[in-house]
């Protein structure tokens, strides 16, 4: 088996280029690969495409690439807690394709899956399924970038809207841990998305909190195997933020 470690996490991004196609995992601030993100933001990537269920936080995650002007577009799900993505989307700065979340997480599943398309009631009736939902504005607050209609068949009496799968360039995703073939364990709400961009990207780049020696992780605990992923970098002190801190007095 290969040992997929890189040294560092500067060393595991460096062949993402201009115009790459990102999966990012996580959930709100959970589970978020920083370690990552960051050296992508320092390497000077950009005109970067962001698949991600949304995309940080104005000086966090995703959120510090979108700032210096990096992300081109993305495909997101929950984008409510960044006024700068605000800022850029209706200044027509930033083309935004939303998605249902439950659509969003099939459409990675079944692109690591191998599985072009499939159908699903989410959407149906609306914008999603239509067409016209704004995907970019221009300067002038004009619509520069609607979405298109999709089909719509229906099974067994009830319409369905065919969805596409994605696969993007690359995943970025955050494991609990990891060993040295690219077996994941993923911690809670890390769950979330993680897996997905594994396995939809042709490329899998792990952050893992904890490395261990092949062997050493119990395979009916493993959440990604390692054919899935192609380089694992240690990333033992990442910051854990809470995105809402709600205290009782």
């Amino acid at each position: 088996m290969i040992d997929k470690v890189v040294a560092s996490a500067a060393e595991a991004v460096v062949d993402i280029t201009d115009g790459a196609s990102l999966a990012v995992g996580g959930f709100g601030l959970c589970g978020i690969p920083v370690s990552l993100i960051d050296a992508l933001h320092q390497q000077g990537t950009t005109d970067l495409e962001t698949v991600s269920n949304n995309c940080g936080v104005d000086d966090w995650g995703l959120g510090i690439l979108l700032k210096d002007g990096r992300i081109r577009r993305t495909i997101s799900s929950y984008v409510g807690e960044n006024k700068e993505f605000a800022r850029q989307y209706l200044a027509g700065e930033l083309e935004v394709v939303l998605t249902p979340q439950g659509t969003l997480a099939e459409k990675l599943r079944a692109g690591g899956a191998g599985i072009p398309a499939f159908y699903t009631k989410a959407g149906v009736g609306t914008q999603v399924s239509e067409g016209g939902l704004p995907q970019k504005y221009d300067a002038d607050g004009n619509v520069a970038i609607a979405s298109a209609p999709k089909e719509v068949r229906s099974f067994n009496e009830a319409d369905y809207v065919l969805e596409e799968s994605l696969t993007p360039d690359f995943g970025l995703v955050h494991a609990w841990k990891g060993d040295r073939h690219g077996n994941l364990v993923f911690h809670a709400a890390a769950m979330n998305f993680n897996p997905l961009c594994a396995m939809a990207a042709t490329t899998t780049i792990a952050e893992v909190e904890e490395l261990v020696e092949p062997g050493e992780l119990d395979p009916g605990q493993i959440h990604t195997p390692g054919i899935f992923v192609q380089r694992v970098v240690v990333a033992p002190a990442t910051e854990k933020r809470i995105e809402k801190r709600t205290v009782a007095l």
